[in-house]
């Protein structure tokens, strides 16, 4: 296998490389939407999967997501890519069952690259007990890998994200700045035990979380990937009509990412991110530079945000442990979505 720098290939990697929200919700906010009366969650609240009803107690939640790569090693790579695609299902409540590759590949690398790509997909998926089967390939000057994946569920057990409540507090599952740090290493300046902390954290599944999280009265729930900290928890508050209220001094931060980040190591969605959501979410002054970089920084692979009960949140965090916090809770809706103090 030849030694190549996969992230030398790509301009933006992992989730930083979405298309801007803004951007983005141009062009979806003016397509019609088309009615199905089986189609019970579409794109309309943002929400994490689709959710078809099957029958009237079961339902299918499907997701897909894929991206260029923010490590060189083409095993994590893959591993990171279908953790992430996989974590919609579990940020629904549900656990993924089946999936099919999604693999843009250049026809200069050498094809055992694309095989331990497969390969690192194959072991997530085997993780989280799904099954892939099958895909689609295309000739591409950028490498990208992701998955569709499918879920089945009881109708009555999913998780929305339009459904938190006031009194709400609100849990983050994993810590933030891998954004940041993988700008950094593909800058070769990013210290090894950040990029060792930022990489244990996309390749870990959500499954433990959702699990827990099954244990308890979760009332709402959404992951935190490209759009940041600040975007998902927006779409939850614009979706359930409430504002979020998130106390910047108890989120969780990878080793060295606010470091970094004040030394500028910021990706380009980082920026984007705040410029669709400049009117909707308001910073205490108080509020550090690098400690907004990191809430608007676009996370791969990242955590769960659950909304639930202040005592089931408690328990939550006594259960899962570390990363795992309680950063804020849900108010009456005010003037904006997000409130960071």
């Amino acid at each position: 296998m030849s030694n190549v720098r996969l992230t030398s290939m790509v301009k933006t990697s992992g989730c930083a490389a979405k298309l801007a929200p803004s951007a983005l919700h141009q062009v979806i906010d003016s397509l019609p939407v088309m009615v199905c009366d089986n189609l019970i969650e579409g794109f309309e609240s943002a929400d994490d999967a689709l959710v078809y009803r099957i029958d009237d107690e079961k339902v299918m939640v499907q997701t897909v997501d894929f991206f260029p790569p923010m490590v060189d090693d083409p095993f994590v790579f893959g591993q990171i890519a279908a953790a992430n695609a996989l974590s919609d299902i579990y940020a629904m409540g549900g656990v993924p069952s089946v999936a099919m590759n999604l693999m843009c590949f250049p026809a200069c690398l050498d094809l055992e690259i694309m095989r331990q790509i497969l390969l690192g997909g194959q072991s997530k998926a085997f993780e989280a007990g799904a099954v892939i089967a099958g895909g689609h390939t295309i000739s591409d000057a950028e490498p990208k890998y992701g998955l569709c994946v499918t879920g089945l569920m009881k109708a009555s057990e999913v998780w929305s994200n339009k459904t938190a409540r006031p009194g709400d507090s609100i849990v983050l599952t994993k810590a933030l700045g891998c954004g940041i740090i993988n700008t950094a290493a593909k800058a070769e300046d990013a210290p090894q035990s950040s990029i060792e902390a930022a990489v244990a954290s996309m390749t870990s599944l959500n499954a433990r979380a959702r699990n827990i999280g099954r244990t308890l009265d979760v009332h709402a729930a959404t992951d935190v990937t490209g759009f940041s900290l600040c975007g998902h928890a927006s779409e939850v508050a614009s979706a359930s009509k409430v504002t979020i209220l998130i106390d910047s001094s108890k989120v969780p931060v990878l080793e060295g990412a606010l470091e970094l980040a004040m030394q500028g190591y910021l990706p380009s969605g980082r920026y984007a991110n705040e410029d669709y959501l400049q009117d909707k979410v308001a910073f205490q002054p108080s509020v550090k530079l690098c400690m907004r970089d990191l809430l608007f920084d676009p996370q791969t692979s990242g955590g769960l945000l659950l909304f639930m009960s202040e005592e089931n949140a408690k328990t939550f965090v006594k259960e899962f442990g570390a990363p795992s916090a309680i950063i804020g809770h849900v108010v009456s809706q005010s003037g904006h979505d997000i409130e960071v103090l």
